[in-house]
C-alpha cells in the first residue's frame, strides 16, 4: 500500500473553505455598496409631464426612511403629495395621495437618480418623472 500524503488531502480542503469565504465576504461587500448606493432617501429635483403628452412641470420630492418603507413628499407649485414607497435598489413603487387625488408612480434607478411614469387612480394615461438627487 502506498503511504498517504496529508498534504496533498488537507490543501484542497483548506483552498476550497479559503475560497467560499473571500466569497462569501466579496458578495456581501457588492451587495451593501450596491445597497448603500442606490438608497432612494433624500432630497430631489423633480421635472414630470402630465398625463396625455400634457404640460410640464418642476418641483421637489424628499423621501424618508420610516423602516422598510419610505416616506415620500412632493411638492410641485402649492400643492403637496404625500406617499409611500417600497421596493429595492433597481425600482421603486409609490402610492401617494392629495386632497381627493390618490395614484401610484414606477421608478427605476438611473445612477443616483430615479426616472419613472406615474398615473392617477383611474387614469387611462401616464405622466413621466424624473427625480435629480440634490
Amino acid at each position: 500500500m502506498f503511504p498517504v500524503n496529508r498534504r496533498a488531502t488537507v490543501a484542497p480542503a483548506l483552498g476550497g473553505l479559503f475560497m467560499r469565504h473571500l466569497f462569501a465576504v466579496s458578495a456581501a461587500a457588492l451587495l451593501w455598496s450596491a445597497t448603500a448606493f442606490a438608497d432612494p432617501g433624500g432630497r430631489y429635483a423633480v421635472e414630470g409631464t402630465n398625463p396625455g403628452g400634457g404640460s410640464q412641470y418642476t418641483g421637489t420630492v424628499t423621501v424618508d426612511k420610516t423602516g422598510q418603507t419610505y416616506r415620500v413628499i412632493w411638492v410641485v407649485g402649492s400643492t403637496r403629495y404625500v406617499g409611500t414607497d417600497i421596493g429595492d435598489h433597481d425600482f421603486i413603487a409609490v402610492s401617494y395621495k392629495s386632497g381627493n387625488d390618490s395614484g401610484l408612480a414606477l421608478y427605476g434607478a438611473d445612477g443616483d437618480n430615479w426616472s419613472g411614469v406615474w398615473a392617477y387612480a383611474g387614469a387611462r394615461q401616464m405622466g413621466t418623472e424624473v427625480w435629480k438627487r440634490e
